[in-house]
């Protein structure tokens, strides 16, 4: 018998001065990014699957579809249940899709993915996104065409899980630049829209990470410094003062935080946080939330950067 090894993504490295970023091909995900040596994601160990989905692209829906269920045009459509323990269709459909590179230089990798119809989702759409290096970290730009004849929802987003160097994460500050959050259920999935004012939710000013419980969608973005579109949303902060910063389009009005002590690295589980820029809330294709609908043909992109910023 044959034995078949499943990619994993083979990373492809990019560098300029003294950033250099490595890509995996499956679900495009962001392997490691360093700046003058210093990480800013967590790396994923070569031959290593992301552990919480970790740098992965979310397409065409970010987070979770309660139950898989949604209905299009008066007819119920049933995703495949991707997050078997809490009944529900995560993070979209190409978590496990095998990118191919249909652009490169030293600096910047453009990687595409077709998605065809298929349970629940009855559109032919082709995604890609281009990552580019920066002199200070790395930005990700996402695209779509709707290559149905049918008129598509979509949403998109990104699953980093933030460094600074090697600061252990529980010892890091979180910020989160956003005035309501999405109270949840026991299955993560949306009750009610509320203020973080007087809440443990409330990260506006700086939290460490060892004392939040977080797996929480956040709007209502004060958007810093917005330059070409682009603001900061979020940003991890070590004890010296360095920081890495997520800046993402002012239309993309959601970051989830997320943090855990049971991250699985080679070494043994670690504590981890992860902020994630998204176009959409979870569950938008219910809510009907900030979708992006694609008419036959239609394009759209749009994107998020990380930036390091020493003490």
């Amino acid at each position: 018998m044959t034995r078949v090894t499943l990619p994993t993504g083979e990373p492809l490295e990019l560098r300029s001065a003294g950033v250099v970023a490595r890509i995996g091909t499956v679900a495009a995900v962001l392997r490691s990014v360093t700046v003058d040596g210093v990480a800013i994601t967590q790396p994923i160990p070569d031959g290593s699957r992301p552990s919480f989905c970790t740098g992965i692209v979310l397409a065409p829906w970010p987070n979770r579809v309660r139950d898989g269920l949604w209905t299009l045009d008066g007819r119920q459509q049933q995703l495949d249940l991707t997050e078997a323990e809490r009944h529900n269709a995560l993070h979209g459909l190409l978590e496990f899709a095998d990118y191919e590179v249909r652009d490169r230089s030293e600096t910047s990798v453009t990687l595409g993915a077709v998605i065809p119809p298929q349970h629940g989702w009855p559109f032919l759409l082709d995604t890609w996104v281009r990552y580019e290096l920066l002199p200070d970290g790395i930005a990700a730009t996402h695209g779509v065409t709707n290559l149905s004849d049918l008129r598509a929802p979509y949403g998109t987003g990104a699953h980093p899980f933030l460094r600074v160097g090697d600061v252990p994460a529980a010892e890091l500050e979180l910020t989160v630049a956003a005035e309501r959050y999405l109270e949840v259920d026991e299955r993560l999935n949306p009750v009610e829209l509320r203020d973080v004012e007087g809440t443990a939710f409330d990260v506006r000013d700086a939290k460490r990470v060892a004392q939040l419980e977080l797996d929480t969608a956040y709007t209502g973005v004060g958007f810093g410094d917005v330059v070409d579109g682009r603001g900061i949303s979020a940003w991890v902060a070590a004890p010296d003062g360095a920081r890495t910063i997520l800046r993402q389009d002012v239309d993309w009005p959601w970051v989830q935080a997320f943090t855990t002590d049971i991250y699985a690295t080679p070494d043994g589980p670690i504590s981890a946080v992860a902020v994630e820029p998204m176009t959409a809330p979870p569950n938008a294709l219910n809510s009907g939330d900030d979708l992006i609908w694609l008419q036959p043909g239609d394009e759209w992109q749009g994107g998020w950067d990380l930036r390091y910023a020493p003490a």
